[in-house]
């Protein structure tokens, strides 16, 4: 080999790497940034399967590290270590796996060498045998346990249940826009933790006077199932009227309509919304709660039971409901809430019971057995998680709502 062609050779060796890097941070950002469908057939769906275990696996390392910061006390005193070992390692296997199969298969083979390079990056930090000694507690935290837990435990038990009993049969689990819905969820969930909080210092430092009564002990003297009815109501009350505040005062709305924007109905899609409609309506909702003094118990079971309902009510589900259509919220019942057919326009505000909507004459009313089409009128909400976030700040050229 001439000089020239081993210098030739040498450089493209040097080269090769960089390119490589390149190309595999630039497709990473691609399918994170973009709004596209993924189809299967393509090797994308287990692309981004093996793409986000990798990087839940790589954030519970973390957690591992800093329990004292990383994780909710509530949380931590009721983990077994021991299991979420083993759930770290399965996520760790199945992510390293997919990967690279993919690349061995030469499919998506850039993406893939990313994904297997961040599941190489946990295991020399420790992987699932990070030793987790004593550490202080009552530090700040940012709860992303839950994070990670709230998102597995979503997507395993809700994508399950679109499959078994889809209103939309053949919707794509990675449909239009869920990089944008993804965002939202990561971001607003800390939001929620946070509202919590602040609600939880506010009534009992700023307000505590308010949280001392005889009438809260009788509250507390209510027996489980019908204190949790009543906590719900309450919340729900004070959710309706909130809501439809959202609608009908335009600057409001402003702000309501991130929420709307969503064109594809699924367990992602109740994760739009603007932030300071999240903080705004938490306050709100939660406030009263704490006034009234529900007890603990109660308190922690309404909190599940909104969790799951903000995402079930989104849900891609259709299920013969009968009767309890009329009293309680069901994905039908929200779907309504969130169609731009004119018949739907500022309808159904209710989070838990429906009847509030009947009782208010704000309840839908069509012919119709499914809305046509989802979505703001006009559609005019640019996509994206920071232009979202912007848009009620934007001066708009004609009122839109």
């Amino acid at each position: 080999m001439s000089k020239g062609k081993k210098r030739d050779f040498a450089r493209r060796v040097a080269v090769a790497p960089v390119t490589r890097a390149g190309a595999v941070v630039e497709e990473t950002r691609g399918l994170l940034g973009r709004s596209g469908e993924l189809k299967p057939g393509k090797a994308m769906v287990s692309t981004a399967i093996a793409l986000s275990l990798a990087i839940l696996a790589l954030l519970a390392v973390a957690a591992f590290h800093y329990p004292e910061y990383l994780t909710t006390p509530q949380l931590r005193a009721k983990y077994s270590v021991d299991v979420l070992r083993q759930l770290l390692l399965g996520a760790l296997l199945i992510s390293g796996g997919m990967s690279l199969a993919n690349v061995i298969l030469n499919r998506q083979r850039n993406l893939n060498i990313g994904v297997f390079a961040i599941v190489v990056i946990a295991v020399a930090c420790g992987g699932s045998r990070v030793p987790v000694g004593a550490f202080p507690d009552h530090t700040p935290y940012i709860g992303l346990d839950w994070f990670i837990l709230d998102l597995l435990g979503s997507t395993l038990i809700f994508v399950v249940i679109e499959k078994l009993f889809p209103l939309y049969k053949g919707q794509s689990i990675f449909r239009f826009e869920w990089q944008t819905d993804m965002k939202h969820f990561a971001v607003n969930h800390f939001i929620v933790g946070l509202a919590l909080l602040v609600v939880n210092f506010l009534i009992h430092h700023a307000f505590g006077w308010l949280t001392n009564s005889d009438f809260q002990q009788f509250v507390r003297n209510i027996h489980f199932v019908p204190q949790l009815l009543l906590c719900i109501l309450v919340a729900d009350l004070s959710q309706y009227w909130t809501h439809r505040a959202y609608h009908e005062i335009p600057f409001f709305w402003r702000f309501h309509s991130v929420h709307h924007s969503v064109k594809t109905m699924d367990w992602l899609a109740g994760s739009r919304q603007h932030m300071l409609e999240l903080i705004v309506t938490r306050v709100l909702v939660l406030a009263p709660l704490y006034v009234l003094g529900f007890s603990e118990g109660v308190m922690n079971a309404y909190i599940l039971v909104v969790g799951f309902q903000a995402v079930f009510n989104h849900a891609n589900v259709h299920l013969p409901w009968g009767p309890l259509k009329y009293i309680v919220v069901t994905p039908d019942f929200h779907h309504w809430h969130h169609a731009s057919d004119d018949e739907a326009i500022d309808k159904n505000y209710a989070a838990h019971y429906a009847f509030l909507d009947y009782l208010f004459g704000t309840a839908v009313k069509s012919t119709k057995k499914f809305p046509e089409k989802y979505g703001v009128v006009g559609d005019y909400m640019p996509d994206g998680f920071v232009k979202q976030q912007m848009f009620p700040f934007r001066r708009a050229k004609k009122d839109v709502g």
